[in-house]
């Protein structure tokens, strides 16, 4: 059964729940490298957020089909959903790699690089719920600008320890480890650079 006018504040209050996994996760995960005692305790947590975060863009995919007039675009509720569950994806990857290679201890570059993650992640959950008031995009703009910044913060560290990685020569098997965790973390970030992209449509649309 189609809705013709859906209560406005449904939509907005899924995107909050959503951006609540995102901004959890990579507090989970910053908090993991920088107190390294509890890996196991770690990954369920973010594994569960994981799947709370697939379960609530699920949902939202499915109010939006069968919803006929929708606060925002179509094709942006899509794709902001998709990119912030993007994020937690590439979290959950990286704390499983760590799980699975049996890490011993992070690296400067991890921390330096989930600092950024969280960063951004904590900058996403400010815009995102912003949205209800679109008409004052201010501190919207402002956000996205500062998510642009730290992802290109993030490139360079992730320039940095790729390239202290090829300097391990004594131990190849470590070095491919961490290239592997590095490009899950940096790509989070990525994506959280996807997530500003597509706010900032959204305000040019609605503003």
């Amino acid at each position: 059964m189609f809705r013709l006018l859906p209560k406005q504040d449904s939509f907005y209050d899924m995107f909050e729940k959503q951006v609540s996994t995102v901004d959890q996760s990579a507090q989970l995960l910053l908090n993991l490298v920088n107190d390294y005692r509890d890996l196991d305790d770690a990954v369920f947590k973010v594994r569960t957020l994981e799947h709370d975060a697939d379960e609530i863009a699920h949902s939202i995919i499915r109010k939006l089909n069968t919803t006929f007039v929708t606060p925002l675009d179509r094709e942006d509720i899509h794709a902001l959903v998709s990119a912030m569950d993007d994020i937690v994806d590439y979290i959950e990857n990286a704390v499983d790699r760590m799980e699975l290679y049996e890490i011993a201890q992070p690296t400067e570059e991890a921390v330096k690089l989930a600092g950024i993650l969280a960063e951004a992640s904590s900058l996403i959950s400010q815009a995102v719920h912003q949205l209800r008031d679109i008409k004052h995009p201010k501190v919207i703009r402002e956000a996205c600008i500062n998510i642009n910044r730290l992802e290109n913060q993030g490139d360079q560290v992730n320039r940095t320890a790729i390239a202290k990685l090829f300097q391990m020569h004594d131990n190849p098997i470590e070095a491919l480890k961490w290239r592997e965790i590095y490009d899950h973390i940096e790509t989070a970030i990525d994506s959280c650079e996807d997530v500003a992209d597509v706010i900032e449509s959204i305000v040019l649309k609605n503003g």
